[in-house]
């Protein structure tokens, strides 16, 4: 689970200000942030298979939000994609 700090955090750099929490470049922070925070349980817990249906979905739900960024604004996917390191 993400702390309050770090969520806020988050939504202040990739979205400008706190009040800036519905912006997708936010949005798919915060979902790679506790994508990653449950990629350290899964190593714990390989037999979480409930917990694993949530993440795919956690996963589908960020690549839905970067298909929508990429077709309306290019540049501000490829800056977010850059920074968090999604593609290699």
């Amino acid at each position: 689970m993400l702390s309050k700090e770090l969520k806020e955090e988050i939504i202040v750099k990739f979205g400008g200000s706190e009040a800036n929490t519905g912006s997708s470049q936010v949005q798919v922070a915060l979902l790679t942030a506790r994508i990653n925070d449950l990629q350290d349980h899964f190593r714990a817990n390989k037999k979480d298979h409930a917990s694993r249906r949530g993440l795919l979905q956690m996963i589908g739900q960020r690549r839905r939000l970067l298909r929508y960024l990429k077709n309306n604004d290019l540049e501000a996917y490829r800056a977010l994609i850059l920074e968090l390191g999604l593609r290699k």
